[in-house]
Order: structure tokens, then sequence, then C-alpha cells
């Protein structure tokens, strides 16, 4: 992974900056900060891949996603450019993003600490996700199959129907978002999803610190409502599906309660 973020590196015009490096999930991924030839400051991510496995949603999703929201009114760090490369049977995709300076407001998805965010922010964060809700996708987050299986195991209700399905990012939680200015990071999941998606992602993420859970109910009130059932229920069962796999563990008291709120809906 070194070498092929290195070479890419120089097949886009960029230097690599020291002491930066920061792996993803599984080694799957490998950035770092960067800067171009005029000296502007970027992010080098490589993504890797066994080369028969790369077409579909995640690979293309930071391209798609340039195509369709460009930097989403500042508010999305903007793809600059793509560098591919297949190796031995792995494919390697180079990806150069305008750098977020800001740091992200948590070091894991689930909110550990409590937060002080100003008004403004949560209107932005609401208006941007309203933008992403609008753009017609052909691309698919959630699977209405998937929901039909996971949520009846994991909740224990019938999968409601989804009344409404909209774009969604797909995977809004606190280690993707920065304060001031906003950042909505991480494009590769997004797609077609139950109206109210990425509401119910930060409100399961949040679940830890209940005073910022509740505000989250009060920026989006589709949470509790009927329209927004079918995606509380489809988050709930897609993270208690995680613990089964030994993730997400501190949530387990609060899902399962929140579970037990859906099934009496």
């Amino acid at each position: 992974m070194r070498a092929h973020h290195a070479r890419a590196a120089t097949a886009l015009a960029v230097q690599v900056e020291p002491g930066g490096e920061f792996w993803g999930w599984a080694g799957r991924t490998l950035g770092a900060p960067a800067r171009t030839a005029d000296g502007t400051p970027a992010w080098l991510r490589l993504v890797s891949a066994p080369a028969d496995k790369v077409s579909g949603k995640l690979w293309d999703g930071a391209l798609d996603a340039q195509h369709a929201f460009s930097d989403l009114d500042v508010h999305r760090p903007a793809l600059l450019a793509v560098h591919d490369a297949v190796e031995d049977g792995t494919a390697y995709r180079a990806e150069l993003s305008v750098r977020v300076e800001e740091p992200v407001l948590s070091d894991d998805p689930v909110l550990q600490h409590h937060l002080q965010l100003p008004d403004f922010w949560w209107a932005d964060l609401a208006g941007v996700l309203e933008k992403v809700a609008a753009v017609a996708t052909g691309r698919v987050a959630v699977r209405q199959q998937n929901m039909d299986r996971a949520i009846p195991e994991f909740v224990g209700i019938p999968a409601p129907a989804a009344i409404c399905w909209t774009t969604a990012h797909g995977d809004v939680h606190w280690a993707n978002l920065t304060a001031s200015p906003l950042q909505l990071l991480d494009w590769e999941g997004w797609g077609l999803a139950p109206e109210g998606f990425d509401a119910a992602m930060l409100y399961a993420y949040t679940l830890l610190q209940p005073d910022t859970a509740a505000h989250v109910r009060t920026v989006f009130p589709i949470l509790g409502s009927r329209a927004g059932l079918a995606a509380e229920a489809t988050v709930c069962a897609q993270l208690l599906q995680t613990m089964s796999r030994g993730d997400n563990l501190a949530l387990e008291g609060p899902l399962r309660h929140w579970s037990g709120e859906l099934r009496r809906r």
C-alpha cells in the first residue's frame, strides 16, 4: 500500500508530507496529507480491492459524488484527481482531494463526549442533508431485500415500507463531521435509502450522549414520525448486526432500548 501510495503521488505530481499517515479499516485504505505542485494542501487517499471486485458503489463513490455534488457549497471536500493502477490481481485507486484542515468532531463514529455546537452548525447540517436528499441517482445505499431480512431478525418487527426513498450520504457519524466550517467526509457509500436515513444514523451514533441525541431529534423531526420509521428500523438493525460481529458494543444498551421503542411504535 505504501509503495502504491508513493507511485500515485508521483503520477499525480504531488508531494506527500511526512508523519500524517492514516490507515482505514483492515488496511483497505491509506491516506496522507500532500501538496500539489503549486503548494496547495491536499489529501491523497489510496483504496485497494481485488481487481475482479472494483466495480460498484464503494469503488466509484467519491468520483460519483464529485459529479453529483461538486463541493456541496464548500461542505464537501472536492475531488481533484483520480489515478488507477492494477498489480498482481489487486486494483488500487488514488483519490486526490482538497485537504480538510479542521479536525473531525470525534475520533470514533460513536460520540463519547458532550458536544456544544452552535445553532447555525445544526442548520448547516440539515441544509446539506436536504440538498443531498434532493439529488437524483441510480446508486443504492440501502437495499429493500436487506431491510426485509435484517429488521425482523434484529429489531423484531416486519420491515416497514419506506414511504419515500431519497438520496443519502449513508455514513453520517461524528468521525465524518467537522465543526467550523462544517464538512461532511467519506462519500464512498452514498445512494438511495429510506427517507431520514442520515438523520437516523447520526442519532444512533449519538445515543451515549442523551442531550445531544435529543437535539438530533429536534433538528430532524422525521425521527419519531411514521415517515421515518423505515429509516430508524434499518439503522437500528444495521448497528445491532454489527454488534453480532463484535463492533459498536458500547451502544448495545441504547440500541436495544431503541429497538424496543420501534416495536412499540
